[in-house]
């Protein structure tokens, strides 16, 4: 067991994975398994539900031949493709621990040569954790990639998310943001809400068909409601920078099994021996409730929690 100042971080037999780290501050608390990943399977309340999505099936288990979805907050290669994003994360990870941090770190992937590494800080007190995501190149060539953080959330909330400042014609004529399409993607489906600030994607058990879309924003922000729990990630996007998927720095997706809220950095050349990183700031917030989906409404829950 490790502690530092109010955090503290001890190992745990999680689901089935004995060597899992529990990381807490008295009111919030996450866990990082060992066993495969990096992951972060579990941010909750202390005693509370966790947000993340899980796979009751892959719990515990590891050294699987195909890729395992598994549930929780991973580390991906954008832009997507099987030999990159979906390479095999069902290996042991290495764990160092210094105070309150602690660091996950893959192995070097046999066909990618990539190392993901996971770095979670959480904060002394409330409900904070800064999460920095690391893409190190080990070839010998100099890679383009982009780091790719994807939390998958449980069933049955809505993810919330928001355009850039909204304008008037003729005083604001450039264009400010893509939306960006999949071929499944149907915006007359039901689970979308739009209004001129916000979007919102609801996850309906019943409804297998997929849906996603893409978008950039220079405050990159997602929230997730599951009951009365919201969970909110933020990051800041380059507009100078190149983004993959026609410009994205941020993307959702949903099926009836879960929700997946993403973060993209900027597409970069990394040289060999070192890594692009990318960095989200988690926090949580309880007794939050939507009466209506109008930006009013989103204003005064959603948008006084931004930083």
């Amino acid at each position: 067991m490790t502690t530092s100042a109010a955090v503290r971080i001890e190992k745990i037999n999680y689901k089935g994975w004995p060597n899992s780290y529990r990381i807490s501050n008295g009111e919030v608390e996450l866990v990082v398994t060992s066993d495969v990943g990096p992951r972060i399977m579990r941010y909750a309340f202390i005693g509370g539900q966790n947000l993340f999505k899980e796979f009751p099936e892959q719990l515990g288990k590891s050294g699987e031949k195909e890729y395992q979805m598994r549930g929780g907050h991973r580390l991906w290669v954008a832009p997507e493709t099987l030999e990159t994003s979906w390479a095999l994360d069902n290996s042991p990870v290495n764990i160092e621990i210094r105070g309150s941090e602690l660091t996950a770190t893959g192995p070097v992937e046999p066909g990618t040569g990539l190392q993901k590494q996971i770095v979670v800080r959480l904060d002394d007190t409330g409900t904070g954790v800064e999460v920095i995501h690391r893409l190190k190149n080990t070839t010998p060539w100099t890679l383009e990639f982009a780091p790719w953080a994807m939390t998958m959330m449980a069933p049955g909330g809505t993810a919330i998310s928001g355009f850039p400042p909204r304008g008037k014609h003729p005083e604001v004529l450039a264009a400010t943001n893509p939306l960006v399409m999949w071929a499944y993607t149907d915006l007359s489906d039901k689970r979308w809400t739009f209004t001129k600030k916000y979007f919102a994607l609801r996850n309906d058990p019943q409804i297998a068909e997929p849906q996603k879309i893409g978008t950039f924003n220079p405050k990159t922000w997602a929230a997730y409601l599951l009951g009365t729990d919201l969970f909110l990630k933020q990051t800041t996007a380059d507009p100078a920078r190149t983004y993959p998927d026609f410009g994205c720095s941020f993307e959702t997706f949903t099926n009836n099994e879960m929700l997946e809220i993403e973060t993209l950095g900027p597409l970069t050349k990394v040289e060999p021996g070192k890594a692009a990183e990318h960095t989200e700031r988690w926090s949580l917030h309880k007794n939050i409730r939507i009466s209506q989906w109008t930006d009013a409404e989103l204003d005064r829950v959603v948008g006084s929690l931004l930083k």
